[in-house]
């Protein structure tokens, strides 16, 4: 299925502001959807990265070249789409049927095993936010969003290589949280 894309049109009347949009936004859409999932998403982030560049007392796009400009929105956008991706990485949204087999595993389990389950869920919540940031977004965009190291290492801007063996350490940071539990729960149980 192709996505509709609107041509870029200037009016006589345009202000230079709606101009330098329109000769923008199509490329840094193009751009933006590469890091994003969602049409919706690329387009808020698109006109976000815009409003940055206006709210900004001292950038003038008019100061820069046209390759500059869209060099510097890219940047902008970039760090947007970072930040959705943390947003949606801490919102952690389930696709509808996923929940309702969660809910119909829940109802089978006794209230012990529930509770039990919620309690180590709040447990490795609480590890993971012991992590540095940029592990905590990794093991987020992951294994919250399900996303591949390829995807991460796009997003992120660093090389597959880099986001696998990040990866690794903050796995191996929450196992050792683990290890180091168990231990205190078994020394604790004696």
């Amino acid at each position: 299925m192709q996505e509709n894309t609107c041509q870029s049109i200037s009016l006589p009347g345009d202000t230079p502001i709606a101009q330098w949009y329109q000769l923008h936004a199509i490329p840094l859409l193009a751009y933006v959807r590469q890091h994003v999932p969602s049409r919706e998403d690329a387009e808020d982030i698109v006109v976000e990265a815009f409003i940055a560049a206006l709210e900004q007392k001292n950038f003038s796009p008019y100061a820069l070249t046209e390759q500059e400009q869209l060099a510097w929105l890219r940047r902008v956008a970039y760090h947007k789409c970072v930040d959705l991706h943390r947003r949606s990485a801490r919102r952690s949204a389930v696709p509808m049927e996923e929940a309702t087999g969660m809910l119909l595993e829940d109802e089978r389990l006794s209230p012990d095993q529930v509770a039990l389950r919620h309690e180590n869920s709040e447990v490795l919540h609480l590890w993971l936010n012991q992590l540095p940031e940029h592990y905590q977004t990794i093991v987020r965009l992951r294994f919250a969003n399900g996303m591949r190291s390829t995807e991460i290492s796009q997003i992120l801007n660093k090389s597959e290589g880099a986001v696998r063996v990040m990866l690794s350490r903050a796995l191996n940071i929450l196992r050792g949280l683990y290890i180091k539990q168990s231990e205190k729960n078994n020394h604790e149980a004696q």
